[in-house]
């Protein structure tokens, strides 16, 4: 568990598959805005527990790390993910994150995106984390900034989100001590 000032991150377990279908449903609508496209059956309690497996096997393979982000009081109200982690001369990963749309402004994603950071530069030894964001998404630009993030260029038509090829502003924060 990583905890925070007014949130707490963990590593899912396959007891959470249930409150992570109740997250994604909730915000189905809120969340494929921003992400890449999604077939019907990952609404499934299946389809979470097999994504759960896969990310603990990631973890375990040194792939990538999601955790959920929950409240003070145990309530899961987003995800935030290190994937794509490389290793050798990289030493690097990308992050990502949704948030249930009712919490959004409250500074929960910022402090979840602290926490992930500080978790990949002094556990993981990683030198560089990146994102990736649409232009238009000033809030999550916002989030990343205020954690230290800096932008860096534009990859053009970079990924395919609910049927159309997306912008996205690339931002990247590096180890302070490397």
């Amino acid at each position: 568990m990583l905890p925070g000032n007014k949130i707490y991150l963990r590593f899912f377990t396959l007891e959470d598959a249930s409150e992570r279908l109740r997250l994604q449903l909730e915000n189905r609508a809120f969340f494929e805005k921003f992400s890449m496209e999604r077939q019907e059956s990952f609404y499934t309690l299946e389809a979470q527990e097999q994504a759960i497996a896969n990310q603990i096997e990631g973890r375990e393979k040194d792939e990538e790390y999601q955790f959920g982000i929950y409240t003070k009081d145990d309530v899961l109200i987003g995800t935030i993910n290190l994937f794509f982690v490389a290793r050798g001369a990289i030493q690097s990963g990308f992050i990502g994150y949704f948030l249930d749309e009712r919490f959004n402004g409250r500074g929960y994603t910022t402090e979840a995106v602290n926490l992930l950071v500080q978790y990949a530069f002094e556990e993981l030894k990683l030198h560089r984390i990146e994102a990736g964001v649409m232009p238009h998404n000033i809030g999550s630009i916002k989030v990343l900034t205020k954690a230290g993030f800096h932008k860096e260029g534009l990859a053009r038509k970079n990924v395919k989100i609910n049927g159309r090829w997306e912008d996205h502003e690339l931002l990247a924060i590096v180890n302070p001590k490397d």
